[in-house]
C-alpha cells in the first residue's frame, strides 16, 4: 500500500536527498529504535524534512498553484496529460502533480510527528529540544496550510506509527477544515514559544516565520484581528525591511536577504539539491540559445500574455519577471514570453539551480496586513502598506478607493508582485474570486473553458482512495 510505504520510509529515515545545510551520507539509513539517539540523528532528521520541500517546489506544487490559474500556461510541445490538466484546471484524481504533493507533504508530517515523539527520551539539551521541536511543529503547520487550502478535510496524522500493523489499521478518514486549521495554529503557536531567542539560518524555521506564517492562517480563515495582532507583531519586530532592489530576491546569491523570512535552499554542483526552475520557466529556444550543450528550457510554466499586460505602465517589476523576446546567438530576437524568477541563468544543467526558493518574504507581510486592515473596514490605515509595494514598484501611491475597489487593487498588486511564486491560485480560494476571476480570463482568451464550484477543491489522489475505504473523495472527481 502507498500510505504503508509513505510512513514506513519515514520510520525509516528514508531521506531522499542529502542536507541542504550539511553534505551526509545516508548512515541514517537504518531501523529508527537504533537511530533517534544524538544530537547529530536528528539534525539528519530535520535535515531530510526540509529537504522534502525542496522537492515539492521543485517538482508540483507550482503547477498546482500557477498553472492552474490566469498566471501561467505550457509553452512546451510535449507536456504530460498531468500538466495539460493542471493547464486547462481540468484535474483527475489519477493526476500526478496532485499526487505528489499529497505524499510529499505528508511524507515530511509523518516525519515531523517521528522526532516529537522521539526527542522527548533523547539526551539533548532543553535547548537543542526546543530548536528541533519547534522546527517539528513549523513544518508539521507548513505542510498542513498547504493541503487543506488545496484539497479541504484532510486525515489527521499526530501520532507514530511502531509496527506494520499500525500503519495498516490507521484511520484515514478525513478530519473538517475547521479541526484542521486548529490543528495548525496550535503547531505554529508551539513553534512560535520554541523558537523564541534561538539564531536560525532564513532557511531554517524561526519564531518569526512561525508568526508571519500563522498571520496568513488567520487570513485564510478571515479572523482579522488575530491576523492584525499576528501580522503587526512581525511588523513591529523590525526584523526584515523590504530589498531595495526587487530582482535581486530571484537571483543568484540570493541567500539571507533581509526581506526574506523562510526559504528554501538550492545547492548548485550537489547532486539532488538544485533548484529546476529554469526548465520549469524558460523555453524549449533557450537550449540553443543561451545553454546550446544542455537542454534546460522545457516552458511548462511560462507567464500569460494576460498577466504581462496587467502590469501598469512604468511598473519595475514586469521586466525583473518576465521576458517576451530572447537574443539568439547568430544576433537575432525571438518573440516568445518567458519567466525570470528564480532562474539561474550561469548554469545550463537542468535540476542543477543554484537560486533559493522563498515562500515567506516581508512585502507578503506588508500586503496581508493591508489586506487584514481593509476587510476590518479600516481601509485608511491600510495604504500605507500596500503603497510601500507599490513606491518600490516605481509607481504611484493609490488613495481614496473604496473598500472593494482598494481589494480589487490589493488583488492586482499581489499579483504581479508574487508572479511565479506560487500564490495566485491560494489568494484567489482565500478571497472566493477564483471562480469570477478565471472564468473571465477564459473568455478574453477565447478557450471554452471554465471552473466550477466543485473545482475549487482540487481531487485526493485516486490510489489513496483505493487503499482505504474511509478516505472519501472531494464531490465532482
Amino acid at each position: 500500500m502507498k500510505i504503508y510505504r509513505i510512513i514506513l520510509l519515514s520510520l525509516l529515515i528514508a531521506l531522499s536527498s542529502c542536507s541542504d545545510f550539511l553534505e551526509l551520507e545516508p548512515e541514517y539509513l537504518t531501523n529508527e529504535a537504533s537511530f533517534y539517539k544524538t544530537e547529530a540523528d536528528f539534525e539528519t532528521a530535520m535535515i531530510g524534512n526540509y529537504s522534502e520541500l525542496q522537492n515539492i517546489y521543485n517538482a508540483s506544487l507550482l503547477r498546482l498553484t500557477e498553472l492552474t490559474t490566469d498566471n501561467a500556461y505550457i509553452q512546451w510541445t510535449s507536456p504530460t496529460a498531468s500538466e495539460f490538466e493542471c493547464d486547462e484546471m481540468r484535474l483527475s484524481a489519477a493526476n500526478t502533480e496532485v499526487n505528489t504533493v499529497w505524499n510529499l507533504s505528508f511524507k515530511t508530517i509523518v516525519r515531523s510527528n517521528t522526532v516529537l515523539n522521539r526527542i522527548a527520551d533523547a539526551e539533548l539539551s532543553e535547548g537543542v529540544k526546543r530548536q528541533y521541536q519547534g522546527e517539528s511543529y513549523f513544518l508539521r503547520a507548513y505542510n498542513y496550510f498547504n493541503l487543506v487550502r488545496l484539497f479541504g478535510d484532510l486525515p489527521l496524522i499526530e501520532g507514530v506509527f511502531n509496527s506494520p500493523d499500525e500503519i495498516a489499521t490507521f484511520d484515514m478518514t478525513r478530519r473538517p477544515v475547521s479541526e484542521i486549521y486548529s490543528f495548525i495554529i496550535s503547531d505554529l503557536e508551539q513553534a512560535i514559544s520554541l523558537l523564541q531567542g534561538v539564531e536560525m539560518s532564513k532557511s531554517r524555521a524561526s519564531s518569526s516565520a512561525a508568526k508571519a506564517l500563522l498571520g496568513k492562517v488567520y487570513l485564510t480563515q478571515k479572523n482579522y484581528p488575530e491576523a492584525l495582532t499576528t501580522l503587526k507583531s512581525v511588523i513591529d519586530s523590525q526584523e526584515y525591511i523590504l530589498q531595495d532592489d526587487y530582482g535581486t530576491m530571484f537571483t543568484n546569491n540570493n541567500d539571507e536577504l533581509p526581506e526574506s523570512i523562510f526559504e528554501i535552499k538550492y545547492i548548485s554542483g550537489n547532486i539532488g539539491e538544485g533548484n529546476g526552475f529554469s526548465s520549469l520557466f524558460t523555453p524549449p529556444s533557450f537550449n540553443a540559445a543561451i545553454f546550446p550543450n544542455n537542454m534546460n528550457g522545457s516552458g511548462r510554466i511560462v507567464p500569460t500574455l494576460d498577466v504581462r499586460g496587467s502590469y501598469e505602465n512604468g511598473d519595475l517589476r514586469r521586466e525583473l519577471s518576465i521576458r517576451d523576446s530572447l537574443l539568439l546567438l547568430d544576433g537575432t530576437y525571438e518573440q516568445l514570453q518567458y519567466g525570470l524568477k528564480f532562474v539561474d541563468f550561469t548554469n545550463g544543467l537542468q535540476g542543477d539551480g543554484g537560486v533559493n526558493f522563498t515562500p515567506l518574504r516581508y512585502a507578503d507581510v506588508l500586503l496581508m496586513y493591508s489586506e487584514a486592515l481593509n476587510e476590518s473596514d479600516r481601509t485608511d490605515e491600510a495604504y500605507p502598506f500596500i503603497n510601500a509595494i507599490r513606491d518600490r514598484a516605481g509607481l504611484e501611491d493609490l488613495s481614496g478607493l473604496s473598500k472593494e475597489e482598494f481589494a480589487l487593487a490589493l488583488e492586482h498588486e499581489r499579483r504581479v508582485e508574487f508572479l511565479s511564486e506560487g500564490q495566485r491560485w491560494f489568494d484567489l480560494a482565500r478571497t472566493g474570486r477564483t471562480i469570477q476571476v478565471l472564468n473571465s480570463y477564459f473568455q478574453r482568451i477565447g478557450s471554452s473553458f471554465s471552473v466550477t464550484p466543485e473545482e475549487l477543491l482540487m481531487p485526493l489522489p485516486q490510489r489513496e482512495i483505493d487503499i482505504d475505504p474511509n478516505l472519501k473523495q472531494n464531490p465532482g472527481y
